[in-house]
């Protein structure tokens, strides 16, 4: 069993940044496809961004792209995305997500995640 822990949300101006971790805990945490999502009130849970079980391969929605950086350090179980030009449209409750990976894919489907992540809120303010 995985457990996941978000940290680093909070309120910033536009233009700013802020840095989100997601802790596992649990094994073989280098075996596991991590993700980002995002749910702004009364809207869908949104893909943000992926990478792969090694971090080789990430790939990000359309609209953060050049703004966010998903990474992740396996000797200390934790996933990052470093979020830069923030924008109000990006305020969301933002949750990092999970699985086992196979072959070095990404997954972009939040039900293809198994491991959630309480979420942790970003609020940009204009």
């Amino acid at each position: 069993q995985v457990q996941l822990v978000e940290s680093g949300g909070g309120l910033v101006q536009a233009g700013g940044s802020l840095r989100l971790s997601c802790a596992a805990s649990g094994p073989s945490f280098s075996d596991y496809a991590m993700g980002w999502f995002r749910q702004a009130p009364g809207k869908d849970r949104d893909f943000v961004a992926a990478i792969s079980q090694s971090g080789s391969t990430t790939d990000y929605v359309e609209s953060v792209k050049g703004r966010f950086t998903i990474s992740r350090d396996n000797g200390k179980n934790t996933v990052y995305l470093q979020m830069n030009t923030l924008k109000p449209e990006d305020t969301a409750v933002y949750f990092c997500a999970g699985r086992f990976g196979f072959a070095g894919r990404l997954y972009y489907r939040a039900r293809d995640y198994v491991y959630w992540g309480q979420g942790t809120q970003v609020t940009v303010s204009s």
